[in-house]
């Protein structure tokens, strides 16, 4: 049987099939991005859900693992050289799953590298600027009389997904008829952008018709639609 005692986190929340990737998440835009790429690839896992609202991620057994107290994180008992590997930063963990797989990046060096770069663009770019157009249109930010914070993520929010309706024009997905770790890496900030943000018209979203047609494409995936739920929240 793997043996995954050398990781504190497996203490906390116990591996009922220790052979199979680990996975520490919740279902949130970052956390979902690995739950589906995991879908996708019809790889083995085992998910275990992180409270985040119960402040979960920031006990000593996560931190250990992921000392930046964000989820996801995960533990694949069959690394490199068949030896356990645990990994970080939901970015991380779709590079190296495309990795182990082949899949879902393509194989030409050039393409490669256009695919990452648009991961590193949701990652630097798409991911915390709306995340604080969801903290100052619906969380507590919205109390903050002066509204010029919540103006410039708006504006920039609607730049960024300015960005994605220019490169989706004439495609399917980012990289033309390749579905990857790219779409996957966006398509739940998208979703929670419009939805469970309730900022679609706040950014005009409705004059991007070239992602709106993209995100429907996406959620239709029955990958997607799994992953977008996984591990439950309880």
């Amino acid at each position: 049987m793997t043996d995954l005692s050398a990781f504190p986190i497996a203490t906390r929340w116990p591996a009922s099939h220790p052979d199979r990737i680990q996975l520490y998440s919740f279902p949130t835009p970052n956390g979902v991005k690995v739950s589906i790429a995991l879908e996708e690839l019809g790889l083995p896992y085992e998910a275990h859900a992180v409270n985040i609202g119960k402040k979960e991620s920031w006990t000593p057994e996560f931190l250990s693992l992921n000392p930046n107290g964000k989820i996801p994180a995960m533990i694949d008992p069959d690394g490199p050289g068949g030896k356990p590997i645990g990994l970080f930063e939901s970015g991380a963990i779709l590079l190296y799953l495309t990795d182990k797989t082949g899949k879902l990046i393509p194989a030409d060096p050039v393409r490669r590298y256009e695919t990452i770069q648009w991961v590193f663009f949701q990652m630097a770019s798409i991911g915390p600027i709306f995340g604080q157009v969801g903290f100052f249109h619906k969380f507590a930010g919205r109390e903050i009389a002066d509204k010029r914070p919540l103006a410039r993520y708006r504006d920039e929010s609607r730049r960024l997904i300015g960005v994605l309706e220019t490169r989706l024009k004439g495609r399917s997905w980012i990289m033309d008829d390749d579905y990857t770790i790219a779409d996957i890496s966006m398509l739940g900030w998208v979703r929670n952008l419009i939805g469970f943000y309730e900022a679609r018209e706040l950014v005009g979203f409705d004059d991007f018709r070239n992602v709106a047609a993209w995100l429907e494409r996406g959620l239709a995936r029955p990958a997607v639609q799994k992953g977008l739920s996984i591990p439950a929240r309880g």
